[in-house]
């Protein structure tokens, strides 16, 4: 995605537009008001006078809300502007932008101000594609509003647009004829409404209650302050950690969504633009990672995925019982099965991934009724492991698509497809075992063996759990160990054999605990060593191996989110000067990317670009990034429950110099941490 266009966001409900307000979208640049998956307008271009405008300046403090201060013409006429116009735009469950056209002249002036509008009302997937609509679009203006409208069979979908002022409305914009006075104003007020509609016309989204998401703007303002004032405050000597996780804070506000399935939930979207919905790897390391600043996401996340758990077999969908899925979307591909996305269960990480974030989730808040409550989803994902996940029988949870047509062929983390490759970039055949997801799976046995004897009263249950995690890491550790690299392979290949890649997913297994003691030190070495180490953060693929592209998007771009849980596993290892070094080179990054920090950005050394360089379709911004910021500063605190208390242990780098994280919320009230370089340990 372009880094220089204008983004506000509501969860799903998010404008991407040009520095001038314009929307005008093409296949390389993915502009429009968009609103469940669907892209409600394409074009909304602004003129006075015939003249398109140009921005003097943008205020975009607020992540629902943007001010545009705009003159006609190009910038070298800017000194003689005698009118200049004011474009102010929010989304609040629609969106609505404000137009004051502003006269600087002694004399009366007469103004021909156009909006153009049109949508091709294309699913948010296929924007970077040529339209090709399989329907009829139609247009309509009637009782001084004009209709922008799709329909394919049963599936509708409409844009309304409305305004305050009168205009000349046809059927591709809206035209005002106006006099300002000399040093005086005019203002109108357009609404423009994206629905969804049912066969009898009305919109699905009117009949869910409560509509949490058709808010006004003055109450999203005081949604985000009432959010900011819950959230710990923090203090700290280094200006760069305490700008992104302000910015972090607002960007996690911004990602609430709430399902139509559960309107009265919000849990993490995934990012902006092509994941503003659903992710559920995304949404649960994004609960996990916040759980210190907002356990709530993490309750609501856990019942939207336990709600919508795989139950059948579902080749189309990649469904099996138990699995947790990997996305929900509801636009036009969806509706007609052009891509198994409402719901996809493509992915064989969320499945464990959810018993573990529903043990941290108790063990942090000690809301022991979620635990209770959905007892038969978390058994069924541990079910899942074995049952299904265990593709060969041979103990290793591997994945292959049933979906042969339009599944997912990589469906770990790294979902692209050269991201699984040998060290000589030779592609491995399916099914494949990441070593990531075989700490998963020992960490969801590990963890689900605790709440099975604590709070299920099953201990026969647990001990069986507990004996096979052990099992799974004795034969792990033998099987994945590359001998003459001293590092775990990136994956097993359909024969066993060893996937030699060095990559990034290493830094994962000791976040899961996998790794044995006597092998923790060497991963630390690869981790920090110049493979892998840009100097900003971690690559996901180490130079030296065929495939490694310092832009690639899985094969040696630097993610945030990565290295959030590459030091948090270092730390539970006892590295917490390597984790912290981690932590100082992506908040230096975030720095440079004004306190937001992007999904990826290049793996090239810091010491030949200086600054880190933006990967050019990253989403931004994305959960896992926003979720990094707070990972990264639980972990040099040292933050972890035990029991009814918080043990905070910082170990800082003197970058940071003094850190205070202050009414932390939890299972023990709220409580402060203090960190300082030149402290060893403490306990809040």
């Amino acid at each position: 995605m372009r880094s220089d266009l204008v983004r506000i966001l509501d969860g799903n409900i998010f404008v991407l537009s040009y520095r001038s307000g314009d929307i005008e979208s093409s296949p390389a640049v993915p502009c429009g008001f968009f609103s469940f998956d669907t892209r409600f307008l394409s074009k909304w271009q602004l003129t006075v006078d015939g003249e398109r405008l140009h921005a003097l300046a943008i205020d975009d403090l607020k992540y629902f809300a943007v001010r545009f201060f705009l003159v006609p013409g190009e910038p070298t006429h800017y000194l003689d502007a005698k009118v200049s116009v004011l474009r102010e735009r929010s989304v609040a469950g629609s969106f609505e932008e404000r137009l004051t056209v502003l006269n600087h002249s002694d004399e009366p002036a007469d103004f021909t101000v156009r909006l153009t509008a049109d949508s091709d009302f294309i699913p948010i997937l296929a924007v970077a594609q040529p339209p090709n609509p399989a329907g009829r679009t139609y247009r309509s203006v009637e009782a001084g509003c004009l209709r922008l409208g799709y329909e394919r069979e049963k599936f509708r979908r409409e844009t309304t647009i409305v305004t305050s002022e009168p205009a000349q409305i046809d059927e591709h914009g809206l035209t005002y004829h106006i006099r300002v006075g000399p040093h005086g104003s005019w203002s109108t007020t357009l609404h423009i409404r994206g629905s969804v509609l049912r066969p009898d016309g009305d919109d699905v989204r009117d009949r869910i209650r409560p509509p949490r998401r058709r808010r006004t703007a003055p109450q999203l303002q005081r949604d985000l302050d009432r959010w900011l004032d819950r959230a710990p405050k923090l203090k700290c000597d280094w200006p760069a950690l305490t700008s992104i996780y302000r910015r972090s804070l607002v960007d996690l506000a911004a990602l609430r969504y709430s399902p139509l399935t559960l309107p009265d939930q919000a849990m993490p979207a995934a990012g902006l633009p092509w994941a503003a919905t659903i992710i559920g790897r995304d949404s649960i390391l994004a609960s996990f990672q916040s759980l210190h600043i907002a356990p709530e996401l993490a309750a609501a996340t856990l019942r939207m995925l336990g709600v919508d758990q795989g139950s059948v077999l579902d080749d189309f969908r990649d469904e099996e019982p138990g699995k947790i899925l990997r996305e929900f979307r509801y636009g036009e591909w969806a509706a007609f099965e052009e891509r198994p996305q409402s719901p996809y269960f493509g992915t064989a990480d969320a499945t464990p991934l959810y018993v573990v974030l529903l043990d941290e989730y108790e063990r942090w808040t000690g809301d022991v009724g979620l635990v209770r409550e959905f007892e038969d989803e978390a058994r069924a994902a541990l079910h899942w492991i074995d049952e299904y996940g265990d593709l060969l029988g041979d103990g290793y949870v591997r994945y292959q698509r049933r979906n042969e047509r339009t599944g997912l062929e990589n469906q770990s983390w790294k979902e692209s497809w050269d991201s699984i490759s040998y060290r000589d970039g030779t592609l491995p055949g399916l099914p494949r075992a990441t070593c990531e997801l075989q700490g998963y799976a020992y960490d969801a046995k590990r963890r689900g063996a605790r709440l099975a004897r604590q709070f299920w009263g099953d201990p026969v249950y647990a001990d069986r759990l507990e004996r096979e995690a052990a099992e799974l890491k004795q034969r792990f550790n033998r099987d994945f160990w590359v001998a003459d690299g001293e590092y775990y392979a990136l994956a097993l290949d359909a024969d066993g054999r060893q996937v030699d890649a060095l990559s990034s997913n290493i830094g994962h297994l000791l976040w899961s605990g996998i790794v044995d003691e006597s092998r923790a030190g060497k991963i630390a070495e690869h981790l920090l060593g110049p493979r892998l180490f840009s100097g900003w953060g971690v690559r996901t693929l180490a130079t030296g191996q065929a495939r490694y592209n310092p832009l690639g998007y899985h094969v040696g771009t630097v993610w945030p989110a990565d290295n959030s849980f590459i030091a948090w596993g270092l730390r539970r290892y006892g590295y917490g000067r390597e984790a912290a070094r981690i932590a100082e080179g992506i908040i230096d990054a975030g720095d440079f990317f004004d306190g937001r920090l992007p999904e990826a950005f290049g793996g090239y050394d810091r010491e030949l670009t200086r600054h880190p360089v933006q990967y050019p379709t990253a989403s931004s911004p994305y959960a896992g990034s926003t979720g990094a910021a707070f990972l990264l500063l639980r972990t040099v605190l040292g933050l972890n429950p035990y029991g009814e208390d918080l043990v905070v242990d910082p170990e800082l780098s003197e970058r940071f110099g003094r850190v205070e994280l202050l009414d932390i919320p939890g299972r023990w009230g709220r409580l402060d941490a203090i960190g300082n370089v030149r402290t060893d340990a403490r306990r809040a």
